[in-house]
């Protein structure tokens, strides 16, 4: 009989991985973070020193976890056949479908994260999607820009410098709707983001306003 790996001893594993993970389990047990830093360490028997020389504080780790988040869904969406071949509307689409998968595969966490940290203030960006928000507004702003040279996005010089942050503002819409979605396997939350992502590109693509603005420039060269 084949001999079963065994798992790998804790002591493998560096202290930051250690901190982490013992982090997340006390999360996902309490449904909230650690009373302090020294209990976490001394939990481990690690030196409180070493939890500083990976991160600043508790919501530093929650930072990263949220941002390996949005990393990884675009990683996996972006490895699909028909990436190369999807429109910027296709590929938000692709990765926001990608990103609640990955939420549905750590919903404990994440859902107390989002209930914890979206219900203080509606539309304003909590501070543990911070590094998430900027890779997610980068992603955005590349898309959008495929998007101008395709012409499926309008260029209109006075407001698409705005846009990635308009697109934030529906990333916390999707996150915010996710977290209060009560139906079997967040069945609400795929037709919520498909519609958002429609009007969204609905607006940011060419339409009447444009067309009366092309009529306008028109008749002012005239």
């Amino acid at each position: 009989m084949k001999q079963q790996p065994t798992p790998a001893p804790e002591a493998a594993f560096s202290p930051k991985e250690r901190i982490k993970q013992a982090y997340l389990d006390y999360v996902l047990r309490k449904g909230k973070p650690p009373i302090s830093v020294f209990k976490l360490t001394q939990k481990l028997g690690l030196p409180e020193q070493e939890f500083y020389a990976s991160y600043a504080n508790f919501d530093a780790i929650d930072r990263e976890i949220w941002a390996n988040f949005g990393r990884e869904a675009r990683a996996t969406a972006a490895r699909e056949p028909v990436w190369e071949q999807y429109g910027a509307r296709e590929k938000l689409l692709g990765y926001y479908y990608t990103l609640i998968e990955i939420l549905k595969h750590n919903r404990s966490y994440a859902l107390q994260s989002l209930r914890r940290s979206l219900s203080k203030m509606p539309g304003i960006t909590p501070r543990v999607l911070d590094d998430f928000r900027q890779d997610f507004e980068a992603f955005v702003e590349d898309l959008l820009r495929e998007g101008r040279r395709t012409e499926e996005v309008a260029s209109r010089q006075l407001v698409q410098h705005g846009y990635p942050r308009f697109f934030w503002q529906q990333q916390l819409f999707v996150l915010g709707f996710f977290a209060k979605d009560d139906t079997v396997n967040f069945e609400r939350t795929d037709a919520a983001i498909e519609k958002a992502v429609t009007l969204s590109f609905d607006l940011v693509g060419r339409n009447t306003l444009d067309s009366a603005a092309d009529f306008v420039r028109f008749l002012v060269r005239r």
